[in-house]
Order: structure tokens, then C-alpha cells, then sequence
């Protein structure tokens, strides 16, 4: 049987020398379809990676809960009234599950120092809100109870804002003007990056005290436009949103018949989605892509029966010095499956390619998958046996004696 194989696969390899044109565009169908779904899949699976850890750069398993319906700039909140300081030390005494929770207040102002000015958000809150939302300090140092507690003339920085106001300066103990208070920068943030349409970095945070009395100059109870709180390890966050919404719909004395008022945005349920929706996502693409190897299957299956028909005299000859139709089937099914096979290995190849010049484009990780390529590769050599198979069934029936009489 070993001798029948390697006597057929030193044939095909003859053959494929002497019409490497024809043998390339016999699969090229299979390089296209190969490479393809390799690099859809391989991007596919960077994309939903990158969306988890954009996710997960928010905070540690992060619930946000503010006023209104719904989050970001279509969400209904007119008229509604905020939270207090009141209510989120009621969620940390009363809900279970709930490891720290940071009242958030905010406002719009420019920023100044020396000739650069900038206009962006300022948010007040109180220190636990660094820990939270997964905040790493860079250089110098938080502010502390004592700075809530005096309302002191301190803020930390991100990113974004040391370009804008300082390029190259340390910004560490400078002063700059927000609003109508200077403030000295005490600290400031590791990057984070982008999120979706927001960038992270562009962050400037005070302690809640200063953002009442020194930027806004009043100090209303009812000024938290969002409460960030971080849920316990290994607790259900549905059953800790559930009691939220319990506790926050008695405080703000909502009737049964009432909706909500408020809204609670869990990030781990929207890692989930995101992830699930990029994975279908790509798994379509992948199928799409697919489609091009069935085309390439059908590319080598009229290729092989016109092999098949220009090498009619060459199998009669064989089959009348004494080849049996058992052979020539396998000649032409090992050729079927070794065009198949070099075309899964150069479109994995090419993949390879394609993915490292895409990844760093369109910002994700490239990671070699062993398993998609392999799988790829297996799934090649079977269009070889598949589309092989009927030229190779139809050069073993010829009857020798009209294949030698063929011109």
C-alpha cells in the first residue's frame, strides 16, 4: 500500500512541475479561501479581546448608576432629580455585596496654564473613586480625606490634559487655572486609552468638596450625577443591580406602577455582549470567507477533468501495461488532495501575513491559533477528497482501449 502512495505522489509531483501555471491557479481558489477565514477569525478573535480589556480598563467589576433612562448623550434624565451623598452611603451600609462605592459630580470648564488653555470635563469625587474605576497613579500623589475634608485646591491628571497644557514639562506641583479656582496638580494617571468614542485619558479630578466650593460655589446635596460602585469578587451582579433598584426606588419614593427613574450599567454584562457580538460577527465573516474554498474546490475539480482528458492516452497506457483502476483512481485523488494541501498551506502562510500588517492598523493583538489554522488546513485537504474525487473516479472507469485510440 506504502509503495502504491509514494509511486502515485512521484507522479503528481511530475505532473505539478510540468504545469506549475496551471497548478497555481488550480488553487488559488483554495489560497483565497484559506487565508481568508484565517485572518477573519484572527482579527476577529484581537477585536473581542481588545473590547475586554477596554472594558475591563473601566473598573473592576464596575456597576454605574446615574439619574435618568439610559447612558451617554441619549439618555432621558431632564427632570429628573440626582442622588445624594445620602444615597450612596445608604448602598454601602444596606446592599449586600457592594466592596466600595464613589459619589461622582461633574462639570464643563477650561483649563489654563500659562499660554495653552483647554476646555474639557471636571469631575469631583472622593478617593475611593481611583480605586473603582481601575486608575493607576503615574507620578506624585492622590488626594486624600483630609483634601475632601478641607476642600482642597488640589486635582490629578490624565494623559491627554499633560499634552494639551504641559508637552514635555513635569506638571507635578504646578498650578493651573480651572475655572475660576488655581488649582496645584498634585497627580497624575497612567494611560488608559480610548473606550468606544471616549478617550479616558482626557481626565481631570478634584475632590467633591473643591468641585462644590471652589468651581461651582454652592454646595447642594442633590449634585451626584453618577455613582461608581465596585461589586465583591464572585458576586452576582444581577441580584446586587436588583437590590440597588430596590433601595434606590424607596429612597426616591417611586409607586409600584412607576418606572425607574434611574439607570444601572453593569461593564461586565457589557464585555459579555461585546464579545458575544464580535464573535458573531466574525464567525459570519469566517463563513463568507468560507464560500471561497467551495469555489476552489470546484476551481480543482474542472481542472482535474481536464487533466483528465488531456492525459486520456497516458491512462490507457498505463492501464494496459497492467495499472489497475484502483491506482489511477488514487494518482488522481493524491493530486486532488496535494494541490488542495500546498493551496491551505500558502493561504496559511499568507495569513500570517495579512495579520501582521493588518493587527497594529486597526490596533489589536495578533495571536498565532493554532487550532483555526490547523482546522483551516485539514479542511483544504478535504475539498481535495471531495472535488477530487469524481475526475479521479472518471479516469479509473476509462476502458483502456478507448483511452489508447483518444487523440
Amino acid at each position: 500500500m506504502f509503495d502504491m502512495f509514494s509511486n502515485a505522489f512521484s507522479i503528481v509531483l511530475k505532473e505539478i512541475r510540468r504545469n506549475l501555471t496551471r497548478a497555481f491557479l488550480t488553487v488559488l481558489g483554495i489560497i483565497i479561501g484559506v487565508s481568508s477565514v484565517i485572518t477573519m477569525v484572527t482579527l476577529g478573535d484581537g477585536t473581542t479581546e481588545a473590547v475586554k480589556s477596554q472594558i475591563s480598563s473601566l473598573g473592576s467589576n464596575l456597576l454605574m448608576v446615574q439619574p435618568g433612562a439610559g447612558f451617554g448623550p441619549r439618555s432621558r434624565s431632564a427632570g429628573v432629580p440626582n442622588f445624594t451623598e445620602s444615597d450612596v452611603d445608604a448602598l454601602l451600609a444596606q446592599v449586600p455585596g457592594i466592596a466600595a462605592a464613589a459619589p461622582v459630580s461633574d462639570t464643563t470648564t477650561s483649563a489654563i496654564y500659562r499660554d495653552n488653555a483647554r476646555k474639557g470635563r471636571v469631575t469631583g469625587t472622593k478617593p475611593e473613586w481611583f480605586q473603582i474605576n481601575n486608575w493607576t497613579l503615574a507620578e506624585g500623589r492622590l488626594f486624600t480625606e483630609e483634601d475632601l475634608t478641607k476642600g482642597s485646591a488640589v486635582c490629578l491628571i490624565g494623559q491627554t490634559v499633560i499634552d494639551d497644557l504641559f508637552g514635555d514639562e513635569d506638571p507635578i506641583g504646578k498650578k493651573i487655572r480651572v475655572g475660576k479656582a488655581s488649582l496645584e496638580v498634585i497627580g497624575t494617571l497612567e494611560e488608559k486609552g480610548q473606550v468606544g468614542m471616549g478617550d479616558q485619558d482626557d481626565t481631570l479630578v478634584v475632590p467633591l468638596t473643591t468641585l462644590r466650593r471652589r468651581l461651582l460655589g454652592q454646595t447642594s446635596a442633590h449634585d451626584i450625577g453618577m455613582i461608581s460602585i465596585s461589586a465583591e469578587e464572585e458576586t452576582d451582579s444581577d441580584w446586587i443591580i436588583e437590590n440597588i433598584e430596590t433601595l434606590l426606588r424607596e429612597r426616591r419614593n417611586l409607586q409600584d406602577n412607576q418606572e425607574n427613574d434611574f439607570s444601572v450599567m453593569d461593564t461586565r454584562q457589557i464585555a459579555e455582549t461585546l464579545s458575544a457580538s464580535t464573535q458573531i460577527m466574525t464567525t459570519l465573516l469566517a463563513t463568507v470567507s468560507g464560500v471561497s474554498l467551495l469555489v476552489g474546490g470546484i476551481g480543482i475539480m474542472n481542472i482535474m477533468l481536464v487533466s483528465v482528458t488531456e492525459r486520456t492516452r497516458e491512462i490507457g497506457i498505463r492501464l494496459a501495461i497492467g495499472a489497475t483502476a484502483r491506482e489511477v483512481l488514487l494518482q488522481f485523488l493524491v493530486e486532488a488532495i496535494t494541490l488542495s494541501s500546498v493551496g491551505g498551506a500558502i493561504g496559511i502562510l499568507l495569513a500570517a501575513g495579512l495579520c501582521a500588517l493588518l493587527a497594529p492598523i486597526i490596533q489589536v493583538a495578533f495571536h498565532f491559533n493554532t487550532q483555526i489554522n490547523l482546522i483551516a488546513f485539514i479542511f483544504s485537504a478535504m475539498v481535495g477528497v471531495v472535488f477530487g474525487f469524481a475526475p479521479a473516479r472518471r479516469a479509473a472507469s476509462l476502458d483502456p482501449i478507448d483511452a489508447l485510440r483518444h487523440e
